[in-house]
């Protein structure tokens, strides 16, 4: 799966992934190829984080 490069494009993408497709952060990543270390970084450059229990960067 092709993950956007821009970061508030992926924050976007990822998000509409979750609440749509993904139980959970895990599953998402595991189809995406991406660790969720790696996403988590990317997104906390914009000052985001993976909140476990809406399931979504918050």
């Amino acid at each position: 799966m092709e993950l956007p490069k821009d970061a508030a494009m992926l924050l976007s993408f990822v998000n509409m992934k979750l609440r749509d497709f993904y139980p959970c952060l895990e599953a998402f990543c595991e189809e995406a190829g991406i660790s969720e270390e790696e996403l988590k970084e990317r997104l906390s450059a914009i000052d985001y984080e993976y909140d476990a229990q809406s399931n979504q960067f918050t």
